[in-house]
């Protein structure tokens, strides 16, 4: 597992954390999240080392991870940002869709960014991915800066390697239900 200092994460540092976090929430029955496998086709293998060396994507993925949490459906997105400012583009409009129809069946989506520079995670709710989204579609920025963002919403690693999402979702449905949104 990859580990978590303070040059950053690395690489797939935080799907591996995030895949621990996921086993860990199945070890104690809370909850049944898996990462979705973006089919590929191989075009050239090198027998010798067993290794893909080229592949194109069959189709294009919706996100990440998918599941159930105590009976809810979740999805969500993994992003790494190395800047303050998250480009739009890194998050794609068939997984807006996916996601914005996700939601209009009960489920919960959401992003979750690891700031590089920082080292900081964020737990971006669905509805706050569409204001922004929406702001770009209307001829505004096509970023979001670290300070537009709610400090609620900040996370940090519970024994240095578990991304406590699960508090999150229920924090977000806590507010859902302030607001008297329906999931």
């Amino acid at each position: 597992m990859g580990t978590w200092n303070s040059r950053g994460l690395r690489g797939s540092t935080l799907e591996d954390l995030i895949n621990r976090t996921n086993e860990r929430y199945d070890e104690l029955d809370l909850a049944l999240i898996q990462k979705i496998p973006t089919p590929i086709t191989p075009v050239q293998i090198d027998k010798e080392r067993r290794h893909i060396t080229l592949a194109y994507f069959d189709k294009i993925s919706t996100v990440d991870y998918i599941g159930s949490v105590q009976g809810i459906p979740v999805c969500f997105d993994a992003k790494e940002c190395s800047a303050d400012t998250f480009p739009l583009q890194n998050i794609h409009e068939h997984q807006m869709r996916f996601m914005e129809k996700y939601e209009k069946q009960g489920g919960v989506s959401f992003l979750v960014i690891y700031y590089s520079a920082r080292n900081i995670l964020y737990y971006m709710r669905f509805r706050e991915i569409v204001r922004f989204w929406e702001r770009r579609e209307q001829g505004g920025r096509k970023s979001f800066r670290l300070e537009e963002l709610d400090e609620r919403y900040f996370m940090h690693l519970k024994n240095n390697c578990f991304v406590p999402y699960l508090d999150f979702i229920q924090k977000d449905l806590d507010e859902r239900e302030e607001l008297g949104i329906d999931i």
